[in-house]
């Protein structure tokens, strides 16, 4: 019996140095998380879990609440420490830094967490999960680097590309049979409107 997973990477929030755990959505990350309770209200899932920073689980909030069912957070999903850059720093050299942690798996700035300290924390609870819901559909409310890093765990040709490729918000259902990934799909972008 299949198990669905529900990837769903929080919605635009603005950068406030030193917030990254308090930051709530911008109007927009608002209303696009009425947008992702459209796409799943549907889907009949069971069980909410989230990082718990706060503009996951308000991304994840609407369709949590439609269900009736309340969010569980995990300190395990929270999105990796990338250390001692900054803003400051700009783009291109975190995205610098991002692009060498998936090819190195053990590098990482002071004071940050490597690709693969970071998957060793997140992917445990992945597998509680799937065991102690098997054949249940359960929603994360997640962040896009440690999303990236779990579904690469699953298959590797998750990894800095597709994370570039993804958008704020994002949805993807992965089906497992057991603790192997048999299948994703990407629901944000199919809807009418949606990008």
């Amino acid at each position: 019996m299949p198990t669905w997973i529900y990837m769903i990477r929080h919605a635009v929030s603005p950068y406030q140095p030193g917030q990254e755990r308090q930051r709530g959505l911008s109007l927009q990350g608002t209303l696009d998380a009425l947008r992702v309770k459209e796409i799943l209200k549907n889907e009949n899932i069971a069980h909410f879990v989230s990082s718990p920073y706060e503009r996951s689980v308000a991304t994840l909030q609407p369709v949590a609440e439609e269900a009736g069912k309340e969010i569980v957070l995990y300190e395990e999903l929270r999105e990796r420490e990338f250390g001692t850059i900054s803003r400051e720093y700009g783009d291109d050299e975190l995205l610098a830094v991002i692009r060498r942690s998936f090819e190195d798996r053990d590098y990482k700035l002071e004071e940050g967490e490597s690709t693969k300290e970071a998957e060793e924390r997140a992917v445990p609870i992945m597998e509680r999960l799937l065991r102690e819901h098997e054949g249940g559909k359960i929603a994360i409310g997640t962040h896009g680097n440690i999303m990236a890093i779990i579904m690469n765990y699953y298959d590797k040709s998750y990894a800095f590309d597709f994370l570039m490729s993804t958008t704020k918000p994002d949805i993807y259902k992965l089906e497992f049979a057991g603790e192997r990934l048999v299948k994703l799909e990407r629901l944000w972008g199919e809807q009418p409107g949606i990008d």
